[in-house]
């Protein structure tokens, strides 16, 4: 079927991803009701701080707001570290400070967004019980004094986070001035798995309901290896120190268990919330946290997360964004916090930003779907913990460093926001697949040790991301469980266990006409991290058309594979296939131990196809082998969403709300670029034609009306 543009600008707000929003809870709490609810509609750029009433004097709020008008700050976020302020003793709570704060934000015209206070629980909830802190796999408990230190898993930690929190919403909940609640704050930023009693206990619960009986446990983690064979579930341990390695099914289910915990925590809270306010729901999260991201996405209504990069790690903002963005269909992300000008802790601080390089942080996170860029912080920490921290005034109330370059941000959002309210980011064809369970797994067992290769999940599936980028294609970074609606081309690599699930979601993609791309590592395992018994890709084999004779690393043999006339080193783990009739072999292992047999296949399905990429290219020519394979199965798809962009320099194609293609180009590397334009193109902004070859300077965005072809 042929889309027309305005049909790709109305998919974006309520044709895509609403099947998995409906099923999942994902909506904002205002278009919860669902069948008959508007696709949102984005009204404004937000420009935003950190604000924290409760550090200093109540007088100064007039002063703080007065100053916040002269920067275009129109939201302010507050109260997530503020659960003493709010009840010094167990029991009393008086908000009267928030709401005064907040009366007098909303008489500015500056919204506030409120967080739930639980990151840094007040010293009478913990001191004398121990049981209540989170205790680490070295048993070592957690101290009062920094945040994040209680168990969430401890009842009468919870009892206390549900009373502050509805005590919260009830009081405040329904304020003008409120447009959103953050939970929490960087949940699970600092610690890992919690291995208190209380997280134990449940977590022998969570194995119950999982499994229902222990003999389908010890079957799933053929528990008679090594005698760990048990007789019920209050004997399984958690994964504490022993003298070698716990299984891997231990190990990996333990850490699901934890991260899929918290993730109901933080829907325990939104539900809360929700009770008593109308306002939208969020959590400012980042890849790296401990937690189930997508498990956590049905607490939220619009996804926000945290950054902090210098100017030589911009790609991360790109990643995030793509991540971010379709985390939750149908509604634009938040970038909550990022430094001013660097970031800094007791320990450690950045080099000040370059001059800007902040404006175009800003204008990067605007342009591919983000609504609001938020400060932390407004005013220097004059005590604590991150002093060296960057703020946009001093603690003595004095321009800092980056005052300047957030004037040059509120200039850039005010010329910025009538062509991003009034158009909105085209359906990306091309994602790249991110699943909290391979996270677990590769924290498990990394199953490519090589020198220089990334030692992170995340590290694996941003570098995937960025190939795509610097290629010139608009992308996502799609959820395991996501819907495929608008994609030609899906790139899953380090998926270890592939579901029927996700299988059956990819065979009617496949079908339909996309190429799947199943990249290095995935298939190699099964559900409960054990190896597959069936085929050595587990489905992937069924699917693939492929008989995978050897799962085999390479790292440091020097085997090479050839394909798309081009040789390359090959690393890592290495799935060995034979091709079955139907079936065509793409690339050959040309030397080393399994020389002879297949690691790129494609099997042609309906209108589709699969293709498995069984290794890793590495070496010096192993970027441009990944980018050949892109390339040739992005063209086979028919991929049209590739930008002419130099490095370093990106390019957002919007749809504006008469149907027209709308670009947004921006430099975000500070070397200047590059864009290749259609004959006839004009400026946006000034209607001037432009020439076919564009120069963008450093750190600067242009909004150009590309011809038709």
């Amino acid at each position: 079927m042929q889309v027309t543009r305005r049909q790709v600008f109305q998919m974006t707000g309520a044709g895509l991803g609403m099947g998995l929003a409906a099923k999942t809870g994902l909506l904002a709490a205002s278009a919860s009701t669902a069948g008959n609810a508007k696709p949102y509609e984005m009204g404004r750029l937000y420009h935003g701080v950190a604000y924290y009433p409760e550090l200093w004097p109540e007088e100064d709020i007039d002063r703080d707001i007065a100053e916040m008008k002269k920067l275009g700050i129109n939201v302010a976020r507050m109260a997530e570290f503020a659960w003493s302020t709010m009840e010094p003793e167990e029991g009393k709570i008086d908000l009267s400070l928030f709401k005064k704060a907040m009366d007098k934000f909303h008489a500015a015209g500056i919204n506030v967004v409120l967080c739930t206070p639980t990151a840094t629980p007040p010293i009478w909830l913990i001191h004398g019980h121990p049981e209540r802190c989170h205790k680490n796999e070295d048993g070592e408990i957690m101290s009062h004094g920094a945040r994040q230190h209680a168990s969430y898993e401890h009842p009468a930690v919870r009892k206390a986070c549900f009373n502050i929190i509805r005590a919260m919403t009830k009081e405040l909940g329904k304020h003008p001035a409120l447009i959103g609640w953050q939970i929490d704050n960087e949940m699970k930023a600092h610690v890992a798995e919690d291995f208190s009693d209380a997280a134990i206990a449940n977590w022998r619960k969570w194995l119950k309901q999982k499994f229902g009986r222990i003999e389908k446990l010890n079957e799933a983690w053929g528990t008679h290896i090594w005698s760990q064979y048990y007789h019920s579930f209050e004997q399984v341990p958690a994964p504490v120190k022993t003298p070698f390695l716990h299984n891997a099914s231990l190990i990996t289910a333990y850490k699901m268990f934890c991260r899929e915990s918290v993730a109901d925590f933080m829907k325990a809270q939104s539900d809360i919330l929700r009770e008593y306010s109308d306002a939208p729901v969020t959590h400012n999260d980042n890849p790296a946290f401990n937690i189930h991201h997508e498990r956590s996405m049905r607490a939220q209504d619009f996804a926000s997360y945290d950054a902090y990069p210098n100017d030589k790690q911009w790609g991360s903002l790109v990643f995030r964004s793509d991540m971010y963005r379709a985390a939750i269909p149908g509604r634009p992300f938040w970038l909550m916090e990022t430094s001013v000008s660097h970031n800094g802790w007791l320990g450690n601080h950045q080099p000040p930003h370059p001059p800007g390089f902040l404006q175009a942080e800003a204008s990067l996170v605007y342009i591919l779907g983000g609504e609001a860029f938020c400060y932390w912080l407004w005013r220097q920490q004059r005590v604590g913990a991150e002093m060296p921290h960057s703020a946009v005034m001093s603690a003595w109330f004095e321009p800092t460093i980056g005052y300047k370059e957030v004037e040059k941000v509120a200039k850039s959002r005010e010329q910025l926001e009538p062509f991003l309210v009034n158009s909105k980011l085209e359906v990306p064809q091309i994602a790249v697949t991110y699943s909290d369970h391979a996270r677990a797994m590769i924290e498990t067992e990394n199953l490519d040790k090589r020198e220089g290769f990334p030692s992170r999940y995340r590290g694996v599936i941003e570098m995937w991301q960025a190939q795509v980028m610097n290629l010139g294609y608009h992308r996502d970074v799609r959820f395991e469980n996501a819907e495929l609606d608008g994609l030609k081309l899906l790139i899953t690599p380090a998926m270890p266990y592939v579901s029927e699930t996700f299988a059956a979601r990819v065979l009617k993609f496949v079908e339909n006409g996309g190429i799947w791309i199943a990249g290095p590592v995935t298939g190699t395992r099964g559900k409960e991290h054990t190896v597959p018994t069936d085929a050595g890709l587990g489905l992937l084999d069924k699917l693939a058309g492929v008989k995978t004779r050897f799962v085999v690393p390479l790292t440091k043999t020097g085997a090479q594979g050839s394909a798309l006339g081009l040789t390359t080193e090959l690393s890592g783990w290495c799935a060995a296939m034979q091709a079955k009739p139907g079936t065509k072999v793409i690339g050959t292992i040309d030397s080393g131990v399994a020389e002879g047999n297949a690691f790129i296949t494609e099997r042609s399905i309906g209108k589709g196809k699969v293709v498995v990429l069984g290794a890793q290219p590495h070496g010096d020519n192993s970027q441009d082998f990944i980018n050949k394979v892109i390339e040739h199965y992005a063209a086979d798809a028919g991929v049209t969403q590739k930008y002419p962009v130099t490095a370093g320099t990106i390019l957002a194609p919007r749809i504006d709300k008469d149907g027209n293609a709308l670009w947004v180009v921006l430099n975000m590397d500070g070397q200047g670029g590059e864009v290749t334009l259609p004959a006839g193109s004009v400026d946006a902004q000034s209607g001037k034609k432009l020439p076919t070859k564009l120069s963008i300077d450093k750190y600067q965005w242009r909004v150009i009306k590309p011809a038709k072809a």
